[in-house]
C-alpha cells in the first residue's frame, strides 16, 4: 500500500504546480453551466413548477454538480496513458514493476482529481449561489455525508474507464468504446436526472454505472434522504466490487497474452 501512496503523493505535488492549467477549464465549464441555467429558466414557466419532481433550483443545481464531477474527474491517465502503454509496448516493462498496473493508474488518477475536483467544487458553489441561490431545504452537513459517495462514484468511473482502455490488449483502438461510455454517462446521468426518463426505463438505468457515478451524489445533495443514501452507497459498493473484479480479470488475461506472445 505504501508504494501506491508514494505514487499518489508524487502526482499530487506535480499537479499542484499546474493549477493555472486546471483553471483554464473553468471557461468551458462556465459556458456550459450558463447555457443550462438559461435553458432550465426557460423550461420552468413558473417558480413553483416541478419537472420530474425537481424544482427549478434543484434541477439547475443537479446539472451543476454532475458537471462539476464530470470536469473534476477528467483525466488522460485513465484513457490515453493505458491505451498508449499497451499499444506502444511499454506495458511489458510496467507489468514487472513491484506494483499492480491497474492500481498504479488508479493512484495516479486519484492524485489528479484530488486537485481538480475541489477547485471545480468551489467554482460551482460560487456560481450556484450567485446565479441560482441556495438549494431549497439544504443543510451543510449533507456535504459531509455525500463526500464518500462522490469519492466512490469517481473511483467507479475510473475503474470502468480503465477496463475499456485495457481492451487495447486485443483491439487496436479502444477510443470508440470510450466515446460511447462517455456519451452515455454525459447524456443520461449528467445532463438529465434519471427521473426525467420514461418510467419503464428508469429501473434499467439504475442497474448501470450511471446511477452510481454522477446521478447518485448529485441527487443526494439536492434532495437528501437516508433511504436514498443507503441505497446509493450499497449500489456503489456493489459496482466497485464488480468493476474491480472485471478490471483485474482483464489485466490478468492481457498479461498472459503478453507472455504468450513474448512480450
Amino acid at each position: 500500500m505504501r508504494k501506491y501512496v508514494v505514487i499518489y503523493r508524487s502526482v499530487l505535488m506535480e499537479n499542484l504546480q499546474y493549477t493555472a492549467n486546471i483553471a483554464m477549464g473553468f471557461i468551458s465549464y462556465f459556458i456550459i453551466i450558463f447555457v443550462f441555467i438559461n435553458l432550465w429558466e426557460y423550461m420552468y414557466a413558473a417558480p413553483g413548477d416541478l419537472i420530474a419532481g425537481y424544482t427549478k433550483e434543484q434541477m439547475i443545481w443537479y446539472v451543476m454538480i454532475t458537471e462539476m464531477i464530470w470536469f473534476g474527474a477528467r483525466s488522460s491517465t485513465i484513457r490515453q496513458q493505458v491505451s498508449a502503454d499497451i499499444r506502444g509496448g511499454n506495458i511489458a516493462y510496467l507489468v514487472n514493476k513491484p506494483y499492480r498496473y491497474p492500481l498504479y493508474i488508479l493512484a495516479k488518477f486519484t492524485g489528479e482529481w484530488n486537485i481538480q475536483l475541489p477547485m471545480y467544487a468551489v467554482l460551482t458553489a460560487v456560481i450556484g449561489v450567485m446565479m441560482v441561490g441556495v438549494i431549497p431545504n439544504f443543510h451543510p452537513v449533507t456535504i459531509l455525508a455525500v463526500v464518500p459517495c462522490i469519492i466512490l462514484g469517481v473511483t467507479i468511473h475510473a475503474v470502468f474507464k480503465i477496463c475499456i482502455s485495457m481492451l487495447s490488449f486485443w483491439i487496436e483502438d479502444s477510443n470508440p468504446f470510450q466515446w460511447l461510455y462517455d456519451k452515455l454517462i454525459l447524456v443520461v446521468g449528467t445532463i438529465f436526472p434519471v427521473e426525467i426518463f420514461p418510467t419503464a426505463l428508469q429501473p434499467v438505468l439504475k442497474l448501470t454505472p450511471i446511477y452510481t457515478v454522477c446521478y447518485g451524489p448529485a441527487k443526494l445533495i439536492v434532495d437528501f434522504s437516508v433511504e436514498k443514501y443507503v441505497e446509493i452507497l450499497l449500489a456503489q459498493a456493489l459496482y466497485l466490487a464488480v468493476g474491480c473484479g472485471i478490471m483485474f480479470w482483464i489485466y490478468e488475461r492481457g498479461g498472459r497474452k503478453l507472455y504468450v506472445n513474448g512480450g
